[in-house]
Formats: C-alpha cells, sequence, structure tokens
C-alpha cells in the first residue's frame, strides 16, 4: 500500500488493514504527515503538527497489535481542535493570547482517545476561543475550503472539517457550541456529530459558553464517528455537567443500518422557510425523499420558539463568554502586555491578545449581565430558552427524529461576511436551537450545489438518542454515495496569508 492509498483510508478501513497486517500505524501516520506538510499551506487547516511525537506514538502502537493488542482506536491518526489539551502540545484556542502556552495535562476526552491507542497527529485551527462561523477570527489566519480555497470552511472547527476533507486525517475532534460541528462538516462534505449536552466531558476544552459547548467527532462516516463518540462518552468526576447514564448501543450495528421501516421523521415547518438557498432546499428535499425511499413515515411538525433562537443565543453564548475569559488577564498563563501599574497590564493584555470578534462578545456578554440590564435580556433569554427545548420536546414526542437542512446556504466567500456580524450569526439558524435545547444532531452530506459546493442533511434527535441518528445517518449513507466524494487537491499556487505556523 502507498501512501497515496494511505491517505485515503478512513477509520474503519484503516482498522481492517492494519489488522490484516497490511498496513502500520507508523506508515500510516508518517503518509498523512508528509501530506499535511504539503497541503497546508494552501488550506491553513492546521496550526501544528505532531512530527517525530506522532510517529512514535504509531510506533507503539505497533509494537502493542504485534503483542495482540485489540483496542477500539489502537494506531487511528487522530486530529484535534485547538481548543482541547493534549499535554505537551500548544493549546491557544486560535488566539494571541495564548501563545506559547502549552497544555499541562489532558482533557478528559483526550485521555479516552489515548487509552483507545489513537494517535495525535495535529491540531487544527479554530476561530478564535471558538466565536465564529467561518475559521476567520484565528490568529492564525483563515482557513480555506478544500472543495474551493476561495470560499470558507464554516466554522469554529473549519480546521478540523477541512483536515477530515483534505485527507490530513481520517478524524478529528472538535467542539460545537451553537453549530460548529455540524456547520463545517456540512460545508466540507463530511460527517459531524454533536452528542447531547453532557454526555461527553468538557474537562479540558477550553470554554466558550459552558452550558452550550459540546465535545464530538468529525470523520469520513457515521461508523467512523460513532467509533470516536463511543470511546470519549460517558460519566467524568472531572465534570459535574456529564450525566452518569450508561452510554448505549454497538457501533457495529451501525454496519447493518439499511433501512429506517417504522420510523417516524419530523419535517419542521420552520426550517423550510423564507431564506433557504433553493440549491440547499432541494438536496434537502431530495435526502428527505431517501429518507422516505427507506421506509420512514414522513410528518411535518412545528417549532414556534425556533425564530428566536437567534436572538436567545446571542444573548446567553456571549453572557457566559464574558465570564470564561476573565480568567485571560496576564497574570496566570498566556501572554503577558507591558505595563507601569496592575490594571493597565490586564487592559493591555487584552486589548492586545483578544480579536474584534472576542470583544465584540465579551463587551456584548458583559452588558446583559449588568445591572438594570440582566432581568431585560439574559433572564428573558433564559425563559425563551426552556421555551425552545419544550418545542423540541413536543416534537419528538410524535417522531424519532427531524430532518432538516444544516444552513440556510453553502460556503460562502472568505471575507465576504467579516464587515457583518449579523449576516454570520444568521448563518447558525438552523443550529443554534439543538444547542440551546441540549439535545443530539449529526451532519452527514447530501449532495452538491451547480457551483460544486457540498451541503448537509441535519438529524436532529432527543436527548440521549444519539444511537437513533446515527442509525439514521448510517442507513442514509449505505443508500447513497455523496460522502465518499473528495475534493481535488488545491493548486500550488493557492498558498493562504496564514499569520504563524
Amino acid at each position: 500500500m502507498d501512501s497515496r492509498e494511505m491517505v485515503e483510508l478512513d477509520v474503519e478501513t484503516g482498522l481492517e488493514a492494519m489488522a490484516r497486517g497490511e498496513l502500520t500505524s507508523e506508515a500510516w501516520t508518517a503518509a498523512l504527515l508528509e501530506r499535511s506538510a504539503a497541503l497546508n499551506s494552501r488550506l491553513n487547516a492546521l496550526t501544528w503538527q505532531a512530527g517525530e511525537t506522532a510517529l512514535a506514538e504509531a510506533r507503539a502502537a505497533d509494537a502493542a497489535r504485534a503483542e495482540g493488542d485489540e483496542r477500539a482506536l489502537l494506531g487511528v491518526p487522530v486530529a484535534i481542535k485547538d481548543l482541547l489539551n493534549v499535554k505537551g502540545q500548544p493549546c491557544t484556542a486560535g488566539s494571541a493570547i495564548l501563545k506559547g502556552y502549552t497544555a499541562a495535562y489532558d482533557a478528559t476526552v483526550i485521555a479516552r482517545l489515548r487509552e483507545a491507542g489513537a494517535v495525535f497527529v495535529s491540531r487544527t485551527n479554530t476561530d478564535e476561543f471558538a466565536m465564529g462561523g467561518s475559521t476567520e477570527t484565528s490568529t492564525y489566519g483563515p482557513t480555506r475550503n478544500p472543495w474551493n480555497p476561495d470560499c470558507v470552511p464554516g466554522g469554529s472547527s473549519g480546521g478540523s472539517a477541512a483536515a477530515v476533507a483534505a485527507r490530513l486525517a481520517p478524524a478529528a475532534l472538535a467542539s460545537d457550541t451553537g453549530g460548529s460541528i455540524r456547520q463545517p462538516a456540512a460545508f466540507c462534505g463530511v460527517t459531524g456529530f454533536k452528542p447531547t449536552y453532557g454526555r461527553v466531558s468538557r474537562y479540558g476544552c477550553t470554554a466558550f459558553a459552558s452550558s452550550l459547548d459540546q465535545v464530538g467527532p468529525m470523520a469520513r462516516t457515521v461508523e467512523d464517528a460513532a467509533r470516536l463518540y463511543h470511546v470519549i462518552a460517558g460519566a467524568d468526576p472531572a465534570d459535574s455537567t456529564t450525566s452518569p447514564q450508561p452510554v448505549d448501543g454497538d457501533v457495529a450495528a451501525l454496519r447493518d443500518a439499511h433501512d429506517l421501516k417504522g420510523l417516524r421523521l419530523g419535517l419542521p415547518k420552520a426550517y423550510f422557510a423564507e431564506g433557504l438557498d433553493p440549491e440547499v432546499e432541494q438536496l434537502t428535499r431530495a435526502a428527505i425523499g431517501q429518507c422516505r425511499a427507506l421506509g420512514a413515515e414522513l410528518v411535518e411538525v412545528d417549532l414556534p420558539y425556533s425564530k428566536y433562537g437567534i436572538a436567545c443565543y446571542y444573548i446567553l453564548a456571549p453572557a457566559e463568554a464574558s465570564a470564561n475569559l476573565a480568567r485571560y488577564e496576564g497574570v496566570r498563563y498566556g501572554n503577558r502586555a507591558e505595563a507601569d501599574t496592575l490594571l493597565e497590564m490586564y487592559e493591555n493584555t487584552r486589548e492586545q491578545g483578544f480579536g474584534a470578534e472576542v470583544k465584540r462578545r465579551v463587551i456584548l456578554g458583559t452588558y446583559v449581565l449588568s445591572s438594570g440590564f440582566y432581568d431585560a435580556y439574559y433572564s428573558r433569554a433564559q425563559r425563551v430558552r426552556t421555551l425552545i427545548r419544550t418545542d423540541f420536546e413536543q416534537a419528538l414526542s410524535q417522531c424519532d427524529a427531524l430532518l432538516g437542512p444544516v444552513t440556510p446556504t453553502p460556503a460562502f466567500r472568505v471575507g465576504e461576511r467579516s464587515a457583518d456580524p449579523l449576516a454570520m450569526y444568521l448563518g447558525d439558524i438552523f443550529t443554534v436551537n439543538v444547542n440551546l435545547a441540549g439535545l443530539c444532531g449529526l451532519s452527514v452530506p447530501c449532495g452538491f450545489t451547480s457551483s460544486g459546493l457540498p451541503t448537509g442533511l441535519h438529524i436532529i434527535g432527543p436527548a440521549f438518542g444519539e444511537m437513533q441518528v446515527l442509525k439514521i445517518g448510517a442507513a442514509y449513507q449505505h443508500a447513497t454515495d455523496w460522502h465518499l466524494r473528495r475534493p481535488a487537491d488545491p493548486p500550488p499556487d493557492a498558498d493562504v496569508d496564514a499569520k504563524t505556523k
């Protein structure tokens, strides 16, 4: 097997090849590192590569396999969003304020991947502190979409999505606060899975909005995403928000998911309203038709409060961000600005270290939490959040899952929305409500627009309904080939203007 074949391997086929003795983790990892070195200047998907450290981990995995070790992800190379702490690796959250910071410990999800035998090959670019929908706010510069380098890959996990789509890694970990796994997965034509809030530990994940953040996998297939999910999911004593409910289901059973007979799937009327790109709607409806052909019964459902989701989210998320980011003041870790007094040091550090989008959200969050505005904004948004969650509970009492588009448009051009925050925020209109309600959601590729850009089908399930959602996604993928398509390599003259490597 040559390096060109190795980089095309997904998690399942790579594990099978290693089990047969046709592939070593060291060779697979080396091929991916070589490809990343060649392509990353054109995509800027990665902020750091593990190099010899990853090769050493791969050699250890090969030695363990030779002794009969059969751990779930033994020898599988995985990319990690630059928001998750991996001991000994930089963890900057895409921000200048954390340049030079090296993680002193493993996040829980990293520890679980390590126990399962995974190899950490690289760190992926992210919007600064995960605040953005395009991976343009990173201090490392914008990431480019592998399907068209003039377009964004989505965000904030655009680096993870671009890395998986461009064959820089067979799978990646990412985080989703308002759609940051599912939206870039749709933009880049890969599979992205956001588990139920509390299903996966957030310990060691740099916080944006603590009641909304959730770590999840990105991969090329539903089965591969499920493999990573089952490794990282479960209660964690270090995170009191994790659920003690056992993680159910069997990944192997997804191979037999070839029909949707007996399932009722809901179509939210609000998700097919004005503002939805005609091609995205056409492709989404075609995917829904495929689900009907697989035996599902389709029913219309109503989510009357979903229209308030964006307004609600952009009160609650900045409020939590303003509290979480107060720790970055130049005293304990990260960069420290020169100043004559302590107060000036705080001010200079945050002024120099935070980008425009982070400052915008921190200021907004501080405002809605301030005396005189707390009840008018924050408290009211929390009540609306409860109504949105009740909407979903009522809709999902009538069906097993909901179907709709992931995004209202395909990927837009780099810089197109940078000066219009509202247009950027509206790109999350179909995803933020899932986070507000704490549900699970899956994005699977479901077609391409006339300009060659991918789009995704959104599958939304009830809290802790992960296996049902994954089964629906797997059955759809078994009946289609959208997830098998790959972008052409960007030309050598497509080098991006990355600020730092």
